[in-house]
This record gives C-alpha cells, sequence and structure tokens, in this order.
C-alpha cells in the first residue's frame, strides 16, 4: 500500500470527564482571561446563568441569543455586547446554536474561546463556521474560529432529550460519514470516522432504552468529539452542501435536516464509492443508505422532510440552489438527479442503495 497524504492536527485542548465543566474558571485563568462572556441559547438561559454566578467575578455578563444556523444579525448584537463589557474570553454552553455563536464572535475579534457542548452535533472542534444573512447560508474555515478550550462533560448532557440525542447523534455521524470519502482524507481521519460512528451507533442505541445511562452519555461525546474532529479535517461534499440549502434557505431545523438527508446522500453516493464506504455497511448492517436510513427509524429519528415545514413547491429552488457552487463530490450530480434525491427525502423514503 502507498500512503501519501497530509495531516494537520488540531490546536484545541480537549478536557474530557464527568465534572469536567466545574473547573472553568481554571481553564479561564489559563488562558490569562479575567472577563468571561457566557453564550446560550433563550432555552438555557438558567444553566448559563448558573454557570455565570460560579464563575462569580471573573464572568462580566451573559448573552441567551443564540439560535439556529448563526444569523449575522445576531452575531453583530452579541459582538457589540461584549465590547461594551470589554470581555476578554467567551464561555459557550450548549449545542450547535451556541457553538456557532462564539465562533462568529470569534472570528470577527481577538477574544479567546472556551466551548461547553452539551449535545453530540461536533462542530465544537471544527474551524468551520456558517452563518445565514439575506436567506443563504455560507461557511468558511478559518483558524481564528476554533475554540481554545473544549470540555466534554457528560454529566451536562444526562437530561438530553432522546430525541435531540438521536438527531444530534446523527448530525455528527454525517460528518463522518462524508470524512469517508472526502477528496482531502487520509488514513488518520478515516480511522477516526469509523470509530466515531460506531461510538455513536452503540450510544445512541443505549440511550433510547436508557436516557440517564452514564456510559452510553459519555461515549456519545467521544463518539461526536471524532466525527466532529474528521469534519474539521476534510472538506465538506454533498451531504453538507444540501444541508446547508435547506437550512440557510429554507429554515429547517439543523440536526433534524442532518438526521433525514444523511441515508439518501451516503445511498447516492454508495454507487460510486462502494469501497469507501463499506464501514458503513459493517458498523450499521446492510447497504450503506439503507442502513443508516434503518438504524434512524430504529432510534425514533425522524424520516421526512414535509414535516418540518418544508413544502414540496420548495423543492425545485432548493435543487437549483444545491447545485450551484456545488462542493467536491465523489458522484457526479445535476439538478435533476439532486430534485430526486430530494422529493424521496422529502416523503420519507427508504433509500434504494
Amino acid at each position: 500500500m502507498t500512503l501519501d497524504f497530509v495531516y494537520q492536527g488540531s490546536n484545541a485542548r480537549v478536557v474530557f470527564g464527568n465534572g469536567s465543566s466545574r473547573h472553568v474558571a481554571d481553564h479561564i485563568e489559563a488562558l490569562n482571561c479575567r472577563r468571561a462572556f457566557v453564550l446560550s441559547t433563550p432555552q438555557q438561559v438558567r444553566d448559563a446563568e448558573a454557570l455565570a454566578n460560579r464563575l462569580g467575578q471573573l464572568c462580566v455578563g451573559n448573552f441567551a441569543g443564540a439560535t439556529m444556523h448563526t444569523p449575522v444579525e445576531v452575531t453583530e448584537r452579541a459582538v457589540a455586547r461584549a465590547a461594551e463589557l470589554e470581555a476578554d474570553c467567551l464561555v459557550s454552553l450548549g449545542g450547535g446554536s451556541t457553538i456557532g455563536l462564539g465562533k462568529a464572535i470569534a472570528y470577527r475579534t481577538v477574544i479567546a474561546q472556551i466551548a461547553i457542548p452539551t449535545t453530540y452535533a461536533g462542530s465544537e472542534v471544527t474551524p468551520i463556521l456558517g452563518q445565514t444573512e439575506g436567506g443563504a447560508k455560507t461557511t468558511l474555515r478559518s483558524p481564528k474560529v476554533l475554540p481554545e478550550v473544549v470540555i466534554y462533560d457528560p454529566e451536562l448532557t444526562l437530561g438530553l432529550p432522546v430525541g435531540m440525542s438521536m438527531t444530534s447523534g446523527l448530525n455528527a455521524i454525517a460528518h463522518a460519514a462524508e470524512g469517508l470519502y472526502a477528496q482531502d482524507r487520509n488514513p488518520i481521519t478515516s480511522l477516526m470516522a469509523v470509530e466515531g460512528m460506531r461510538s455513536l451507533k452503540e450510544a445512541l442505541t443505549a440511550i433510547v432504552a436508557r436516557p440517564r445511562d452514564e456510559e452510553a452519555r459519555a461515549k456519545a461525546l467521544y463518539g461526536a468529539w471524532l466525527c466532529g474532529t474528521v469534519l474539521g479535517q476534510v472538506a465538506m461534499a454533498l451531504h453538507h452542501k444540501i444541508c446547508h440549502t435547506l437550512g440557510g434557505s429554507f429554515d429547517t431545523p439543523h440536526a433534524e435536516t442532518h438526521a433525514i438527508m444523511l441515508p439518501h446522500t451516503i445511498g447516492f453516493n454508495a454507487t460510486a464509492v462502494p469501497d469507501l464506504l463499506r464501514p458503513i455497511a459493517e458498523i450499521f448492517g446492510g447497504s450503506p443508505g439503507q442502513a443508516l436510513y434503518d438504524f434512524g427509524k430504529s432510534i425514533g429519528s425522524p424520516l421526512a422532510l414535509k414535516n418540518f415545514g418544508l413544502k414540496e413547491s420548495d423543492l425545485d429552488r432548493a435543487a437549483e440552489i444545491a447545485t450551484k457552487s456545488p462542493y467536491p463530490n465523489p458522484r457526479p450530480f445535476d439538478r435533476a438527479s439532486i430534485r430526486a434525491l430530494l422529493q424521496r427525502a422529502w416523503r420519507g423514503d427508504r433509500p434504494s442503495h
């Protein structure tokens, strides 16, 4: 076997373990920061306020306005508030919406970041920022958006609703699945992808049966970290392009969109690169797209886009947007093939591959 690849590891410090979030103050001080600004969604404001209270004089305020798809106007309000408070550190507590806001603020400032993820999206370990403005979602890569410290505390996820656990976990699996056929993949990212998907498959199955299973919750966070790390190292392809289109232009919910589209996009590409996607077949059992669909169905994941505000009449426009400025993909596609793929995902059909 001839090996020829480039690998660049992340500079983020990863802290993993039960109770690790209790030591946020130590990490703030290690960054030589003294004025932390705590971020959250409105739904997690009480948790954010409790964290701010524990930080005491190290915290100068909090912002509970994070929302899906990281709207630029929300970021600008948060940046203005951070400047007003002279914040020198961000502490993002929550899922992808809060992590995204922290990254967007960091991109526009010189403020350090500490991320404390409470779902399984995995975006906290990527140098990728996706943001929406004017009805469109764009993405960029920059070392500026990668948090300096990521704290994984499984205790914080024990109460995560089962439905959200499933969709955010499938979102993470999507990062790893696309990493298997990314044009700039390498042996290390492929190892991480396989281990991450296997860990999440085992963890999500257990969480459905026992939502407060501490070992399963820890394994899910571990899998999410690995899958997110894969996304941070390789280029995105068709799956992420479609999900960015649906979320940015049609405001479909982020994790649910990934969970629904995953079997269809992977099944579509499996016909072109079956060898690269063989690990998915081995982990989930069956042809890659069908196996992911059956797994999602078995854990109660949503299956149809029509149940999340997307109208059938939107599909033509979605196909047109998704095929403009496409990401590199192992199987060629055109507007007609993506329109057909979206139709199946809209109805919730089982993929043919």
